[in-house]
């Protein structure tokens, strides 16, 4: 790869992985530094690495690196604990968008994972497994207990009112 390629995947992906990290994460301090630290990193590779993979590169790394800042927080005692039981909200919501987020974030951290890299980025099973370190067949069994998950929440009867 080339400069000019490296700079088109910076125009080219940049949005995506942040977008893809931020959801994740919902902490943009952190989808910051890991988009920053994910094509630094695809910069010092960039001699050995093929323009046309540099796309499945930069989401593996970027999704390393979130991991990774999530058991250093972890470890560090710095993680927002959040507690499923303490989110209700009983205020009324129209939005479904809104209570998808809310869906989201309340999804174990791997399922939300593999659904916004399904649903969102548009990856399939196999470019997943290859970013996740998953196999296919635990890729579609995330996918679907998330997908069901969030079915079930937004069928809750105080949703629909």
């Amino acid at each position: 790869m080339n400069r000019q390629e490296y700079n088109n995947c910076v125009d080219k992906y940049a949005d995506l992985l942040y977008r893809f990290i931020l959801k994740a994460t919902n902490d943009r301090q952190l989808s910051d530094d890991v988009v920053q630290d994910s094509f630094i990193t695809l910069w010092e590779h960039v001699d050995h690495l093929d323009y046309n993979k540099a796309k499945s590169y930069l989401f593996t790394t970027a999704y390393r690196r979130m991991i990774d800042a999530f058991r250093r927080n972890k470890r560090d005692g710095t993680l927002d604990e959040v507690n499923c039981c303490t989110l209700k909200d009983n205020s009324m919501h129209f939005d479904l968008s809104e209570q998808l987020e809310i869906a989201l974030q309340r999804l174990p951290d791997i399922q939300r994972h593999v659904v916004l890299l399904r649903d969102y980025e548009g990856y399939n099973y196999y470019e997943i497994s290859e970013i996740t370190g998953l196999n296919e067949s635990q890729v579609k069994v995330y996918i679907f207990r998330a997908r069901n998950t969030l079915r079930n929440f937004i069928k809750r009867e105080e949703i629909l009112i």
